[in-house]
């Protein structure tokens, strides 16, 4: 049977952080499904359909992985996707508290899905999506952070380039 996982997040940009948990979590899965979540109540400086674009992009080279949106409950996505995990990072002890809750929640659910916590490497514990719109709108340098097809993406939505 295929070990199949899901990630899912917002990703309004895709960092290295993300990536990171992408690439690790491709030794433990055959597949990883980066599942973009479509939040009504959040506004995103990326469209949904531009977020979707710029992973495709960044993780072109790698079959294994593959980009989609969902809407709803996260825990039928994976069972539309005929997926057994879904993948959280973690970077600090409070992103834990909120992630624990979640992950309890959907076992509550559905008892045939694992959420698998994979703590952010050391380089990429301080980063979030957040900070690297923060510091690319200050007109920082976000070569660190981020692949160069985001860094030009974010770049262009702030009228630096």
């Amino acid at each position: 049977m295929k070990k199949i996982a899901i990630y899912p997040g917002s990703f309004d940009p895709i960092t290295y952080g993300h990536l990171d948990i992408v690439n690790r979590g491709l030794s433990v899965f055959d597949e990883i499904i980066v599942a973009v979540a479509c939040n009504s109540q959040k506004s995103g400086l990326f469209t949904i359909e531009e977020r979707v674009d710029l992973i495709r992009e960044v993780v072109k080279n790698e079959k294994r992985v593959s980009v989609d949106t969902f809407s709803g409950l996260l825990i039928d996505y994976v069972a539309s996707r005929e997926a057994q995990v879904i993948i959280r990072g973690l970077r600090a002890i409070s992103d834990f508290e909120y992630e624990f809750q979640i992950a309890q929640m959907n076992s509550c659910i559905s008892e045939n899905v694992e959420t698998l916590f994979m703590m952010t490497s050391l380089q990429y514990g301080y980063l979030s999506s957040s900070i690297v719109k923060e510091v690319c709108s200050l007109k920082g340098n976000i070569d660190s952070f981020v692949p160069p097809e985001v860094k030009h993406a974010l770049r262009k939505k702030y009228g630096l380039e």
